[in-house]
């Protein structure tokens, strides 16, 4: 998952970006950001320290799917409120960066959908009636 990781540095950096222009134009805006730097820390922390596989009771790939999808709808719908609301260039600037995340976050959800994830085994190749 090499891809996915460089998109995750990338949303990363783009979260900063918004936060700072968020904090800038309005500091209603900014919660969403903290909020979902929160939860990548959480995330982060759960898998670094791999309590994943220790608590069971959560299904881990579902949960990081339905975060990234989530952060994918509000940070859409935050955009264009932002947008449609006309205002300073930190506005402007922090919605369209609010649209690129958008598409990270989508992006990010797609590559951790965890059904596109499994694989399949391969079929048997012996004959019918039994190995030779």
């Amino acid at each position: 998952r090499g891809l996915g990781d460089v998109y995750k540095r990338q949303v990363g950096c783009v979260w900063m970006v918004i936060l700072i222009c968020f904090s800038a134009s309005t500091s209603a805006y900014s919660s969403l950001s903290v909020f979902e730097m929160i939860l990548a820390a959480i995330f982060f922390v759960i898998y670094m320290c791999d309590l994943n596989t220790k608590i069971q009771i959560i299904n881990w790939p579902w949960s990081d799917f339905f975060r990234s999808l989530i952060a994918a709808i509000l940070y859409l719908i935050t955009s264009i409120v932002v947008l449609v609301e006309r205002g300073h260039h930190s506005k402007i600037i922090a919605g369209v960066l609010g649209l690129i995340a958008t598409c990270l976050f989508g992006f990010d959800a797609y590559d951790t959908f965890p059904l596109k994830q499994q694989r399949h085994t391969a079929a048997p190749t012996d004959p019918a009636d039994g190995p030779v």
